[in-house]
C-alpha cells in the first residue's frame, strides 16, 4: 500500500510517498496552504507523486476525543476543527493541509494521525494538574503531551535495534526547534515533558519551556502585560532566542566555545533542564534501559549529546566519545560496558504515520468484509 504522508508545519507542507517497504517513493516541499500557496501548484505536486492508496495527515492535537488514528470524514474534520483553541498555532496549518489535499485526492481515503494520541496512555498521576476538579472537568485541563508520532517511532525503532521483546524502559529525546521527552515503558508512553500546550517542559529554540506561573501573573499585574503579549513572547522570543539572541543551536554552541557569556548561559540552561527532565522520566519507570536521541539537535549535535550524557552517569549512561562523534544514521553511542544503551535514531514521523494509515484502513476493510460476508451457520 502506497501512502502519501502530509506533514504541515509553520513554514512548509512536506509531502512524502512511502511504498510497502517504507522507502520514500516521492516527495515535495511546498509553502503551507493558506500562506499564499497556489492550489494549482499543490494539485500538480500531488499528481507528480503518482497514485496512492491512502493519505495520512499529521494532526497536532486530538484532545480527549481521539486516542488513536481515525478515518477522516466530515464529522471527524469538524471535531478536529473544534480543537483549534488547544493548538492555535498548529491546528489551522494541519486543517488547511487536510482541506487542500482532500480537494486534490477526493476519492482517496485519508487518516488523521495525532501527535497527542501516543500519550493517551499516561496514567492519571502524570497527566493530572493539581487544579480544582471543576476547572479540570469544565475545560479539559490536563497534560496531553506532543511529538507523539516521533516518540512512538523512536521507541519502536530502539526496541527493534536492541532486540528487546518486552519490558523495555526507554526515554526518547525529541530535540529540535520544539523539544520534548517521553518515558516509554514496554512501548507505551507513561510520562512526557510537554503538557496542556507545547510550551511546557524543556528549553526550546524560541519557546521558554516551563516557567513559574506566578511569574506570569506577576508580569500581568505589575508590568501590565496582556495575555497575547505573554503568549507571543513565550512562544517566539524565549528559549535559546531569549537567552542568546539566536534560535540556532549550532550558533549557540559556536559562540559558547568562543567564550560568549550569553551563549554559554543558553547552552547550560538548556542542558540543566534536559538532564533534570531525563532523570524525571527515568523515575517514572523505576529505572532506564535505553536512552534515545532524535530530532534535528538530537541527531546532529554530538556536543549536546555528550554534555547531556556526561551528567547522567548516576543513571548508568556513559558516552563513548568516538562512537558519539562519528557515524551516521541509527547507531549506538554509549560505551559497550554501560548498563544503559544509548542510541541516535533518525526522526521518521512519516513511517509511523504510514503505519497508522495502513492499520486503520486494513481494520476498516476487515469490518466491511465481516458485514458483507454472512457468518457460517
Amino acid at each position: 500500500m502506497k501512502v502519501l504522508v502530509a506533514n504541515a508545519g509553520s513554514s512548509s507542507l512536506k509531502l512524502r510517498v512511502l511504498d510497502d517497504n517504507n522507502a520514500v517513493a516521492g516527495s515535495a516541499d511546498l509553502p503551507p496552504p493558506g500562506d499564499g500557496a497556489d492550489a494549482g501548484d499543490l494539485a500538480a505536486a500531488i499528481a507528480s507523486l503518482g497514485p496512492v492508496d491512502g493519505v495520512g495527515h499529521r494532526i497536532v492535537h486530538g484532545g480527549t476525543l481521539y486516542s488513536g488514528p481515525v478515518l477522516i470524514d466530515a464529522h471527524v474534520a469538524e471535531q478536529i476543527r473544534s480543537l483549534t483553541d488547544l493548538a492555535p498555532l498548529h491546528q489551522p496549518k494541519s486543517l488547511a493541509a487536510l482541506d487542500a489535499v482532500s480537494a486534490a485526492l477526493p476519492q482517496v481515503p485519508a487518516v488523521a494521525c495525532f501527535d497527542t494520541a501516543f500519550h493517551a496512555t499516561i496514567p492519571a498521576a502524570a497527566s493530572t494538574y493539581a487544579l480544582p476538579a471543576s476547572w479540570r472537568q469544565r475545560w479539559g485541563l490536563r497534560r496531553y503531551g506532543f511529538h507523539g508520532l516521533s516518540h512512538a517511532y523512536a521507541a519502536q525503532r530502539a526496541a527493534s535495534l536492541l532486540g528487546a521483546t518486552g519490558g523495555l524502559r526507554v526515554i526518547t529525546c525529541h530535540l529540535g526547534a520544539g523539544a520534548s521527552l517521553a518515558a516509554v515503558l514496554n512501548g507505551r508512553s507513561v510520562d512526557t515533558t510537554m503538557g496542556f500546550t507545547p510550551l511546557e517542559g524543556l528549553v526550546m529554540a524560541t519557546r521558554s519551556g516551563s516557567v513559574d506561573p506566578g511569574l506570569l501573573l506577576w508580569l500581568q499585574e505589575h508590568a501590565g502585560m496582556k495575555p497575547h503579549e505573554l503568549a507571543e513572547t513565550l512562544e517566539r522570543s524565549s528559549g535559546l532566542a531569549g537567552l542568546a539572541g539566536t534560535a540556532d543551536m549550532r550558533e549557540v554552541l559556536d559562540r559558547a566555545r568562543s567564550g560568549d557569556g550569553s551563549a554559554r548561559l543558553a547552552r547550560d540552561v538548556y542542558l540543566h533542564r534536559l538532564r533534570g527532565s531525563i532523570a524525571a522520566m527515568a523515575a517514572a519507570m523505576d529505572g532506564l534501559d535505553a536512552l534515545v536521541f532524535t530530532g534535528g539537535v538530537g541527531e546532529n549535535s554530538a556536543e549536546i549529546r555528550a554534555r547531556a550524557m556526561n551528567g547522567l552517569g548516576f543513571l548508568g549512561v556513559s558516552c563513548d566519545p568516538d562512537r558519539n562523534s562519528t557515524g551516521t544514521g541509527d547507531r549506538e553511542i554509549g560505551t559497550t560496558a554501560a548498563p544503559v544503551r544509548t542510541l541516535v535514531i533518525s526522526a521518521r514521523e512519516d513511517i509511523e504515520i504510514a503505519r497508522q494509515v495502513r492499520a486503520t484502513l486494513d481494520a476498516g476493510r476487515q469490518v466491511l468484509i465481516r458485514r458483507l460476508v454472512p457468518a457460517r451457520p
